[in-house]
């Protein structure tokens, strides 16, 4: 019965509902939207960013801005850009403020590096622009950076760039883009800017010079025995060669400034200051640390500062020693894989084996260069491994013509790193979405299969994970200090040296304590042990 009155209820509720037929039905309005208005539509293909021109006039009032690369390279390049007579900047080292404005500002799909770089621009624009006005920065600064295609998203760097920049409100701001492949692109247009010979020599000299500059760097710093030394020195051997680019002197914009560059003692005089400034620093190699060679993308492996999570510092600061990622061995992968393009066409292509050679010329200069600057350092710097070696260790696990990122190169430094005894550990730097990384670290699993005793830490960096990446790399780091300790004690035992006896050796050398005493290396990667064999050798 309860159920029955409560269902007539029900009943009579919905009975009040009021129904609408559709013949009574309001007709639905359409909203009308004018498509946004776009030039050249429908006029021809899409165009791709074109920045107005940069005119010769402008020089003297315009800016140039670059970075993305460490701090001693950025400022001998800024000396080299200023001796042709730019006004040269460098944008501030990226932070984590700049990935979020990054990843903000330009499409989400976009790799760390690219969300790094990125927002650094847009960050540094956006801040000048609330000192001034929009309409000043685009007419005070243009920004120069390389350019690139293939695989990696390197080659689409310049599109994240305009699309965060009209989403700041600065879309008439001008970018130029140098191509890695080709160091003679003549000027832009309105003449204002010159990718030339000399532009681009003296771009290359200055990275060969801050790579060995930094190599001496982390391979005193961790054993100075006047904490800061090392630091101070540096900097102030950076702003020497600094202003021995700024006094570059003009010979010509193609083939005087290539012979001149090469023939020089300019440069070397520079660097044989840089040694008397190192030759004072004290150090003390008995130190037993653990060698940690780094290597992975570019921008991560090279910068130094957030991006990736300082990890040069952070590795020095847990008791290791760092061996740094030279830019000038990416420069001569780069005419490697340049000269591989002919090696596929001999036979097919007339002129193909006389353009390889050409290839493997500019090669051996590159590498006689960095061996000149090296010995005027008295060859404490680590030597380049051969581009053909690396490709030769590589290739049973990855493709050399598979050349996205760095390519084969870094499974081919992991192996000769290990196989050499150069390292104890391999630190390899990998962007979030980066898929030329994420290749060569799927190919070391099965380097690691063949090779279990190499130890090896991938990194994913993805800019706001420090934590979980920085204690992934300790798990691996403990276990290179007990190998580094054991490899030292090993070493004690081979040459009848205790601890005492071996102290003792190296405090009658006066000379082992100056940071620019070449040891030689005997196979083995820590400096205790090296220095122990070299004594050992002597006292032969």
């Amino acid at each position: 019965m309860a159920v029955t009155e409560t269902s007539a209820r029900s009943y009579a509720s919905l009975n009040k509902i009021p129904v609408v037929t559709a013949d009574a039905a309001p007709q639905a309005q359409v909203r009308k939207v004018a498509p946004p208005e776009r030039a050249g539509v429908g006029e021809g293909p899409y165009r791709s960013y074109r920045p107005r021109p940069f005119t010769r006039a402008e020089r003297d009032e315009v800016t140039v801005l670059f970075g993305g690369l460490h701090w001693r390279a950025e400022r001998l390049i800024q000396g080299a850009m200023e001796n042709l007579g730019y006004q040269a900047r460098v944008l501030p080292t990226a932070s984590r403020a700049d990935l979020l404005t990054g990843r903000e500002v330009a499409d989400i799909g976009q790799c760390c590096p690219t969300s790094f770089t990125t927002g650094n621009l847009a960050n540094f624009l956006r801040e000048e622009a609330k000192r001034s006005s929009p309409e000043d920065v685009a007419r005070k600064y243009v920004y120069v950076t390389a350019g690139s295609c293939g695989a990696c998203r390197f080659g689409q760097y310049h599109q994240s760039y305009e699309l965060a920049l009209r989403n700041v409100g600065l879309e008439t701001f001008r970018m130029f883009l140098l191509d890695q492949g080709n160091p003679d692109q003549g000027a832009q247009e309105g003449g204002g800017l010159e990718l030339n010979i000399p532009f681009t020599f003296g771009a290359i000299w200055a990275i060969v010079l801050s790579d060995v500059i930094q190599d001496m760097e982390y391979q005193t710093r961790p054993f100075e025995l006047n904490p800061g030394e090392t630091e101070r020195v540096s900097r102030e051997c950076v702003e020497i060669v600094y202003d021995a680019f700024r006094r570059r002197p003009w010979r010509g914009a193609k083939w005087g400034s290539v012979i001149w560059h090469l023939a020089t003692p300019h440069f070397v005089k520079a660097m044989r200051e840089v040694r008397r400034r190192f030759d004072a620093i004290e150090v003390d190699r008995l130190r037993v640390k653990p060698m940690v060679k780094i290597t992975g993308e570019f921008y991560l492996q090279t910068v130094e500062g957030e991006p990736n999570y300082n990890i040069h510092r952070w590795l020095e600061s847990e008791g290791a020693a760092v061996y740094p990622a030279a830019i000038t061995i990416w420069l001569d992968y780069l005419l490697r894989l340049a000269g591989q393009e002919f090696e596929d066409h001999i036979g097919i292509e007339r002129a193909a084996r006389l353009k390889l050679g050409g290839i493997r010329a500019a090669q051996g200069l590159l590498r006689w260069t960095y061996g000149r600057m090296r010995r005027a350092l008295a060859g404490v710097p680590h030597e380049m491994p051969d581009q053909y070696t690396l490709r030769e260790l590589a290739a049973p696990y990855y493709h050399s013509r598979l050349n996205g990122g760095e390519g084969d190169m870094l499974v081919g430094k992991a192996l000769w790193a290990h196989r050499t005894g150069k390292a104890h550990m391999i630190c390899e730097l990998s962007p979030y979405s980066c898929m030329p990384n994420t290749m060569s670290i799927g190919a070391m699993a099965a380097v690691l299969g063949k090779y279990p005793d190499l130890l090896y830490a991938p990194l994913e960096i993805k800019g706001d994970a420090e934590v979980h990446a920085l204690s992934r790399c300790q798990m691996i780091l403990t276990e290179a200090k007990k190998r580094a300790q054991r490899e030292y004690e090993q070493v004690l035992e081979r040459t009848g040296f205790d601890e005492a006896s071996l102290r003792a050796a190296v405090d009658a050398r006066p000379e082992l304590r100056r940071a620019t005493t070449r040891v030689p290396h005997y196979g083995v990667a820590g400096s205790a042990a090296n220095l122990a064999l070299h004594l050992a050798a002597e006292r032969r």
